[in-house]
């Protein structure tokens, strides 16, 4: 039987410029099974994960669950969660942690201080292991179970320690997805040995640009734009650069991009229907969802003088 994601490698649809939208990450710890709105579809309280979500609202926070590869019996829930916060816009990366007994606790967050990067003290900053969170939600979309579960499962097997199953990442046709924080960069179509590279470069404060999809701290003309700029100069370094401002609207946007050491490119993006038809999720009508295409690379200025 086809799947999206068959469809979408089949016709080499662009990944770049197809990452989730979040500047801040907020991940709670929540085993057992999952449904296609995981925040109020799982054993998490419901009432619970209705108010986080109003919480998060317009604030850049995005919310998802998150559990331990293997399997996932409808078990009860734990006394102790554990609760990531991830800031992603480069330079200003953070990633911290807590255990908590109670998620109604979250509840006390100010998400738009969040949002804004601003972590009020929140748990511990996180020293282990970069994350590599696997979408394997199979109630949104087949895909992500049939493609990303043995995928989590095999990181896991391999001793990679921050491996975790997430419940939703977007873009189902790009399976098995990723997201790596804390610098917020997702990956599509990826198997266990480039995750491993990935997360060696990580490791290393370095991006690898080979199955990216983008910067979730950008919009997605930004995603793209940045993306374009790493590929055609070769800068690999984790926070070297930003997107300064977006001019225009779609179907067509000036990015501009900005390197650390004052080197700033304008990125023309422009957006276009993906053709043939083909399917955003497992069972949907054919559509021509949006790709986002980078037409120019313009560089504005050299180094900054010292």
């Amino acid at each position: 039987m086809s799947t999206c994601a068959t469809a979408s490698r089949e016709l080499d649809e662009p990944l770049a410029g197809t990452a989730a939208t979040a500047r801040t990450w907020l991940l709670v710890e929540q085993p057992g099974p999952w449904g296609a709105k995981a925040l109020t579809s799982s054993r998490l309280d419901p009432e619970v994960g209705r108010a986080l979500e109003k919480a998060a609202e317009g604030t850049g926070v995005r919310i998802a669950l998150i559990r331990r590869p293997g399997r996932h019996a409808d078990c009860h829930t734990p006394t102790r969660q554990q609760v990531y916060v991830a800031h992603t816009v480069p330079g200003r990366t953070w990633l911290r942690s807590r255990v908590t007994e109670d998620p109604r606790e979250l509840l006390d967050l100010d998400f738009a201080a969040l949002g804004a990067g601003d972590h009020g003290g929140f748990g511990t900053p996180h020293t282990g292991a970069p994350l590599a969170l696997v979408c394997t939600n199979g109630k949104r979309d087949r895909c992500c179970a049939l493609l990303g579960r043995p995928l989590a499962a095999e990181l896991a097997a391999t001793g990679e320690e921050g491996v975790w199953e997430i419940t939703h990442l977007g873009g189902h046709r790009f399976s098995p997805t990723l997201l790596v924080l804390p610098y917020g960069y997702a990956y599509g179509r990826i198997g266990a040995p480039a995750v491993k590279e990935i997360l060696e470069a990580v490791r290393a404060q370095r991006v690898v640009t080979e199955g990216c999809r983008g910067n979730s701290a950008w919009e997605r003309p930004g995603q793209a734009a940045e993306l374009a700029v790493r590929a055609s100069t070769g800068e690999d370094a984790a926070g070297a650069l930003t997107v300064a401002g977006t001019d225009g609207a779609a179907p067509r946007w000036e990015v501009t991009v900005a390197h650390g050491d004052g080197r700033r490119w304008q990125v023309t993006v422009a957006q276009g229907p993906a053709q043939p038809p083909r399917p955003e999720s497992c069972g949907a009508a054919l559509k021509t969802p949006a790709r986002m295409d980078v037409v120019a690379i313009c560089p504005l200025t050299g180094l900054t003088p010292e």
